[in-house]
């Protein structure tokens, strides 16, 4: 078999694609195992589907920013490689499926033409960073966070600190007070402020949503910009010393900051302090440049939605004459065909790239006012027109069961059927009324259900020997704004077809009898949950299940419960050989690093090595190893003979990273320090076997 070859000239990027299509290979000639494969897989964006053979390709888009030439670029891929479909997730990505695992190799060297990236969209990493859609334009926005959250990106991505971290790490950065991305749910959030005319944030800390969500705690009320960067690392660090990694679902930051307390979080922030390489970090601070565009003839004779369309889809920006245009995007998803006429659109109306959007849609920014007219008439012949941007009708949907191994219910199915309902029978609420729905196909909460004023969770239900789809049904979530906001109260189950009935309900109700311009949780909070529950407990019985009752949205087939392993945060790898290869490929990164005179690099590869080391000698005994901290303890207690090689022992050794500053010296006086500690480890093994 020829082996792949790669005409990529950044040589780091060359190396990824090289190092994925290797692991493909000796996985496809089970020369490494399964667990294994599918860590580093995850690392590189390629996520296994809920149809077996096939995969989820994730493509990161930083903060949503996409130019003409990446949307087309990916509508090339899509249809080269899949099924030329695109899908926006809630994390300003976009994901294509069913690509045959041998092809993502290629796949990936035909998006980096473009400087789009699969690295780090999945597994347990830092995940993609999002940013609100209006930074830049926001009329309230005291700067533009773009450069700060771009900043973030590129020095996080292949940072060896955030690489095999216990669990995946979400970063946003709202425009305003407003908190429009939703800091308050993210392991860190920020928001800007300005003091005494310097760029800063105020620092959110350990929120999440999913089937336990946690609002963020604030951390600092300012951070100087130059400081983003160090205090953000330094948390990073944390996080992966300390860090849950053996219970899945107790791993992500907010048990951490929940365990700890913020004031020991802090302290432990403040230890890592020394061992940083940059103590400031400034980032160069300029707004996008927006350009100059034609003007285009007025259509005659636009259609009578085009007034409606603007009320509900068009936004003035802080810059004059210059506004905003909002596409909803149904459950995400449009076609290769779509995006390249788009593109074709960003490049004659925009004057600067579009953005994705964490409720799924698209913003186009920067168009001249006069140009609306053949704008609308350019995005109404490509299907595109649809009124109502992120309104009642814009409803968030994560892939549920068309494509996801978690699955439990179809999300996409029931959007389809809801927005249907909304457009068909209450077409007045589009504009007039704010209420968010947004659809989750199971409890972790990728599509926000925990957050929104209405939202569904997938889920079954038992009725004898039948299994049907389920609806959690979910009331009262929301953003308050300044880094806090609420969680929605679950108040009942119910079979999913009856979920349209629920949501009519839900309208009329609070069409008759909320007051003058109430918003709908300030009615649902003067109601209170028990209203709600009383009036809807009826549809919640399942004695009398129909034939349809057992056939999902989107679906024809009799409904089967079939929920596959997650992929969502790679896994835990426990066995000693492996970790013992992890720990010399470590190693062997440590080396790479220290030649090209990268030292923080450097000693952090050399830490990790000595980690996975020690974890794998670990497991031959009853230890606790759930955290990298408590591996650093339980070794000298089970391995005092270790003192003949280090008399102040193992954990004390390894933590001298935290007290020297990331030298020459130390990073090699350090690398030696690993490979003798390992070989030891290797030694010790041997002697055990």
């Amino acid at each position: 078999m020829e082996s792949f070859r790669t005409e990529i000239e950044n040589q780091v990027v060359a190396q990824d694609i090289l190092e994925l299509d290797k692991m493909i290979f000796k996985f496809n000639n089970q020369q490494i195992d399964e667990k294994k494969f599918r860590s580093l897989r995850l690392a590189r964006g390629v996520y296994g589907q809920r149809q077996q053979g096939v995969q989820m390709i994730r493509i990161k888009i930083p903060y949503g920013k996409i130019s003409a030439p990446q949307l087309r670029r990916i509508a090339v891929v899509s249809d080269e490689y899949s099924n030329g479909n695109l899908h926006i997730t809630t994390r300003q990505d976009i994901q294509i499926h069913y690509v045959a695992l041998d092809r993502t190799p290629a796949l990936w060297e035909e998006l980096e033409k473009d400087a789009i990236t699969l690295r780090e969209a999945c597994g347990n990493t830092v995940r993609n960073v999002t940013a609100s859609i209006f930074a830049g334009i926001d009329t309230e926005e005291p700067f533009d966070v773009s450069p700060y959250a771009q900043a973030f990106f590129e020095y996080f991505l292949r940072n060896p600190i955030c690489q095999d971290m216990g669990r995946k790490f979400k970063v946003s950065f709202s425009s305003s007070d407003k908190d429009t991305a939703m800091g308050f749910v993210h392991d860190l959030g920020f928001i800007p402020k300005i003091e005494n005319k310097v760029h800063g944030f105020l620092v959110l800390l350990g929120g999440g949503i999913g089937s336990q969500p946690r609002e963020a705690d604030i951390l600092e009320r300012f951070l100087p910009s130059s400081e983003l960067i160090p205090f953000s690392e330094s948390v990073i660090r944390v996080f992966d010393r300390f860090g849950e990694r053996n219970k899945r679902q107790k791993a992500r930051m907010k048990f951490l900051v929940k365990e700890l307390g913020l004031e020991k979080f802090l302290s432990l922030v403040s230890q890592q302090q020394k061992a940083l390489p940059h103590q400031s970090f400034p980032i160069e601070y300029q707004e996008e440049i927006i350009s100059e565009t034609a003007i285009f003839e007025t259509p005659l004779g636009l259609d009578s939605n085009f007034d409606i369309w603007k009320k509900g889809n068009v936004f003035e920006q802080k810059q004059s004459g210059l506004v905003s245009v909002g596409i909803p995007v149904q459950t995400g998803d449009f076609s290769s065909e779509q995006a390249r006429k788009l593109a074709d659109i960003i490049e004659g109306f925009c004057g600067e790239p579009a953005r994705l959007s964490v409720g799924q849609s698209i913003l186009l920014r920067s168009i001249k006012s006069e140009n609306l007219g053949a704008l609308y008439q350019a995005l109404k012949s490509i299907g595109l027109s649809r009124i109502g941007f992120h309104k009642i009708n814009d409803i968030v949907a994560c892939p549920g069961t068309d494509t996801c191994n978690l699955g439990i219910a179809s999300s996409m199915g029931l959007a389809d059927e809801l927005q249907r309902i909304l457009e068909q029978d209450y077409p007045g609420l589009l504009l007039t009324t704010s209420i968010d729905i947004k659809i989750s196909g199971c409890m972790n909460a990728c599509g926000q259900h925990t957050i929104a004023n209405i939202g569904f969770q997938g889920m079954t239900v038992n009725a004898g020997k039948l299994v049907a789809p389920a609806t959690q049904i979910l009331l009262g979530g929301g953003i308050l704004g300044n880094g806090q906001g609420r969680f929605a109260d679950k108040l009942l189950k119910v079979p999913s077809r009856r979920t349209p009935i629920v949501l009519r309900w839900l309208l009329d109700d609070y069409l008759e009898n909320k007051l003058e311009e109430e918003a709908f949780n300030s009615y649902y909070d003067r109601q209170g949950k028990d209203y709600f529950y009383q009036n809807l407990k009826h549809l919640a019985e399942t004695e009398n299940l129909h034939a349809q009752d057992l056939i999902d949205w989107g679906n024809e087939k009799k409904y089967e419960k079939a929920i596959g392993i997650g992929e969502c945060a790679g896994v835990t790898i426990d066995l000693v050989q492996t970790l013992l290869f992890d720990a010399q490929e470590s190693l062997e990164a440590a080396e790479s690093s220290a030649q090209k005179a990268k030292w923080s690099d450097s000693i952090y590869h050399s830490y990790a090595a000595q980690i996975r080391a020690a974890k794998a000698i670990l497991t031959t005994v009853n230890a606790k190893i759930n955290t990298q901290k408590s591996i650093l303890e339980a070794f000298d207690i089970h391995f005092p003979s270790f003192s003949q090689l280090r008399s102040e022992g193992f954990e004390k050794t390894v933590l001298q990273m935290d007290k020297e500053s990331p030298s020459e010296d130390f990073s090699l006086a350090y690398l030696k320090q690993a490979v003798e500690h390992i070989q030891w480890i290797k030694n010790f093994r041997d002697e055990q076997a």
